[in-house]
């Protein structure tokens, strides 16, 4: 049998998804990976079996769904922290203009 090997983005399209999803799940062991050179290439049927090993069936992205974890609505990736104090510096506003003198 002939192996295809496959670019992260020809995995992503025949996965339907994205670039990103496979990016990081190689990344992280998620999927196996060969290295030629700097290239990184997919076996497609180790990639399936893997899948469906770890348990994430057809999709990288509906896995991370079912497990509880959710992407933040609005683009809000977290909340940011709130200043407690007045800002410290100098800036136009806080220092005091004094006329000028001649020299």
């Amino acid at each position: 049998m002939k192996r295809s090997w496959l670019t992260a983005v020809e995995l992503a399209a025949v996965l339907k998804v994205s670039v990103k999803s496979i990016r990081r799940a190689y990344r992280k062991g998620e999927i196996p990976v060969e290295r030629f050179c700097r290239f990184v290439r997919f076996d497609l049927e180790r990639v399936k079996e893997a899948m469906q090993a770890n348990g994430h069936g057809p999709s990288l992205v509906a896995s991370k769904r079912r497990q509880g974890q959710r992407s933040a609505t609005g683009g809000a990736s977290r909340r940011r922290a709130q200043r407690t104090g007045p800002r410290l510096g100098k800036t136009g506003a806080s220092i005091a203009q004094k006329p000028r003198g001649k020299k």
